[in-house]
């Protein structure tokens, strides 16, 4: 019996793509559990695919002098033993990582215990979790071609994507079921998993001008959502299944995670991205949007030039664009990228 472990988490974008493996890992393994930390959005992800769920201790490091950094190392020793009990009770084939803090302590906890390790990496350059993490890989992986990392043998295999985001709807009955009448394009709005304050504060301050124009639905984050009401307006915290919205939406505006970005190309969906500014990330954001821009692929709008006119202006722009920027998206970066992570997630637990 193959036993897989997946890890990963702190947000939506460690985890998703391992959701999006399970198909094809399945054709491999016989058991797959998720190990992640106590209450993280993982949880509740795997527990949704029915996968046996482990919790370890895991420490987040925060980007600014803080007494929390201090107690990274405890925390850290602790998710490891946690980890090793889990690791010799389940006997995994191997362990495939999608990056974030809450990974660390099953990674290292696998390599002591002589575990076949392979981790994956969303964005163009690598995060500071999967630098540690790709020391502790027998291989490492990369959704983007330009990717590199010294000394640490690196494939690339493109991004993983969910099959069920190409599942084909009944547009009809998707119109009727968000009370949309089809007459006006449909502009989709989404700031990540967690919402975005900023995206949010100019949908409101432009929402009158947008809903002249398009149908608006908006992805607005748990509790980040003002308390508007507008005859073409539809908000939404959360949404369980986005690709019912990625196929119903004309035209789209998202930050710009590496993930969303791989999932809006290939569906061909014309796309404005505005990254994550620098001073609220490593600037991750920023390249993978600069990637799909020089490809003419997307558009792009930099939250610090973000007002409501340039924002209106760089919708209208993206509709005027759309099926240039369609037609761009054509172009495929890896091809079968499920298969093949999974296959070398199989050979190298093999070589052990």
């Amino acid at each position: 019996m193959r036993t897989l472990i997946l890890t990963g988490g702190g947000t939506a974008g460690h985890v998703t793509p391992n959701i999006a493996l399970l198909p094809e890992l399945k054709k491999h393994f016989d058991k797959i559990i998720y190990v992640g930390s106590f209450g993280g959005i993982e949880e509740s992800l795997a527990k949704r695919e029915n996968l046996p769920f482990f919790a370890v201790s895991t420490a987040k490091l925060e980007r600014k002098l803080t007494p929390k950094n201090l107690l990274i190392p405890f925390k850290l020793t602790k998710g490891i033993s946690d980890a090793k009990k889990i690791i010799k009770s389940e006997k995994p084939s191997a362990i495939f990582s999608k990056g974030g803090f809450v990974s660390l302590p099953t990674v290292i906890a696998g390599k002591k215990l002589k575990i076949p390790v392979i981790s994956h990496e969303s964005d163009i350059s690598v995060g500071l979790a999967n630098k540690i993490s790709a020391k502790y890989s027998d291989l490492f992986l990369t959704s983007f071609d330009c990717t590199r990392l010294d000394g640490v043998k690196t494939v690339f295999t493109g991004s993983p994507l969910n099959e069920k985001l190409f599942t084909p709807y009944d547009r009809q009955a998707l119109l009727k079921k968000y009370g949309l009448s089809g007459r006006k394009k449909i502009l989709l709005i989404f700031g990540g998993s967690s919402g975005s304050l900023s995206i949010n504060k100019i949908v409101e301050k432009c929402l009158y001008r947008l809903v002249n124009r398009y149908d608006v639905i908006h992805l607005c984050g748990k509790g980040k959502g003002e308390n508007l009401r507008k005859k073409g307006y539809l908000k939404f915290e959360f949404c369980d299944n986005i690709g019912e919205l990625f196929y119903l939406c004309d035209l789209v505006v998202s930050r710009a995670g590496a993930n969303s970005l791989f999932e809006l190309t290939a569906l061909k969906k014309p796309t404005l991205a505005i990254p994550l500014p620098k001073g609220n990330s490593r600037g991750d954001q920023i390249e993978n949007a600069e990637y799909f821009k020089k490809r003419k692929m997307i558009e792009v709008l930099k939250e610090e030039d973000m007002t409501e006119n340039s924002f209106y202006n760089a919708v209208t722009m993206l509709e005027t664009n759309a099926n240039k920027l369609s037609q761009n998206c054509a172009k495929t970066f890896a091809k079968n990228p499920n298969q093949k992570i999974a296959k070398l997630i199989l050979s190298t637990s093999l070589q052990d």
